[in-house]
């Protein structure tokens, strides 16, 4: 899924309409959102639409402090929690954490609820 997505996506990048900025995607993006995606279909099948999550994702509340002790937020600063509505899954949850350079890159993607 993820080397038929950086095909079509080189950059492996996409620009945020509500964050006025690019989300990157790197190979923690993906095996974070796997870990979380084996807990549920609904994440799974969330995941298949990458491309229009990462467009359409609307800011929710402001960017967090990353929680102290997780290696895997250790490269960041701030998370920002993002959502977006999916036909026939519902609610999307996305993560981006964002690093001292203001890059921002998608943590995680999880299904939250119809």
């Amino acid at each position: 899924m993820y080397r038929k997505w950086t095909e079509a996506n080189p950059t492996k990048r996409v620009y945020n309409r509500s964050l006025k900025d690019y989300i990157n995607v790197k190979y923690l993006s993906i095996t974070e959102t796997m870990r979380h995606a084996a807990k549920t279909y609904a994440s799974t099948l969330a995941l298949l639409q990458l491309d229009y999550i990462l467009r359409h994702a609307v800011k929710y509340g402001k960017p967090t402090p990353t929680k102290r002790g997780s290696k895997n937020q250790a490269a960041f600063t701030h998370m920002q929690q993002m959502r977006c509505e999916l036909v026939g899954i519902g609610t999307v949850k996305m993560l981006v954490g964002i690093k001292r350079s203001g890059e921002k890159i998608q943590y995680c993607i999880t299904a939250i609820g119809t």
